[in-house]
């Protein structure tokens, strides 16, 4: 029997509920909330700033550095481990990849800016929440950027091309593919396009015209969390 009625009662296209909040954590240059259902993000920029150790310094522009982390009671499955994990770590170069197109760091030569993101709350969309929040808290802390990243995850369940899964139907029994995407605002151009699962070629043309629109919702709550902030100043 095909996926035609969303587990949660949403409609195909329609994202979770959604927050945002800039200047969360007042020691960070620049830090970030952003909720998507139940997955919780909160993302730190500290720098530019000196980089350690100094082999990895670039004399021609400053490194961009993050850091993912999933607390250990956070996930829908199970218990998170304590600590760096193969799966943190490869989440952190996603991240890196995604938001690197944007960020102009030529200014800061032989420095790094780090942003760190921990989730204490997950039900799917990690990585993709992850670096919407990194999003607004690089811009929050002043950063120079060329652009705004957006990410949801694009999927589909028993043949339905769907946005924003949760983790219920993350782990339907059927047929499921998994598509995290991030996406320039601007431009509209892909800073992370993967995928988990099987999907045609056809359906994946019409997950990317669902991102575009998906994408752009979560930029508008990105921007109106920024203008709140800088407004309330």
């Amino acid at each position: 029997m095909a996926y035609k009625k969303r587990l949660d009662g949403r409609e195909i296209e329609e994202l979770r509920p959604m927050e945002a909040k800039a200047g969360v954590i007042k020691n960070a240059k620049g830090s970030a909330s952003f909720k998507i259902g139940k997955t919780w993000a909160i993302a730190a920029v500290y720098g530019p700033r000196e980089i350690f150790p100094r082999f990895l310094a670039d004399p021609t522009k400053g490194i961009l550095r993050c850091h993912y982390t999933m607390m250990p009671f956070s996930g829908s499955g199970e218990r998170i481990r304590p600590g760096k994990s193969r799966r943190a770590q490869e989440i952190s170069m996603v991240m890196e990849n995604a938001l690197e197109p944007v960020v102009d760091l030529s200014a800061f030569p032989n420095s790094v800016v780090d942003v760190f993101v921990e989730l204490p709350q997950t039900d799917a969309g990690t990585r993709c929440a992850a670096i919407s929040a990194a999003s607004i808290a690089l811009a929050d802390a002043g950063i120079p950027m060329k652009d705004m990243v957006s990410s949801v995850a694009m999927g589909q369940v028993d043949g339905t091309v769907i946005a924003d899964l949760n983790y219920g139907e993350e782990s339907y029994p059927a047929i499921v593919s998994d598509i995290p995407v991030a996406m320039l605002h601007n431009s509209k151009e892909i800073s992370l396009l993967q995928m988990d699962g099987e999907i045609t070629k056809d359906d994946l043309i019409k997950a990317m015209e669902l991102a575009k629109v998906a994408t752009e919702k979560v930029y508008e709550l990105q921007k109106k969390a920024l203008k709140e902030k800088f407004t309330n100043e």
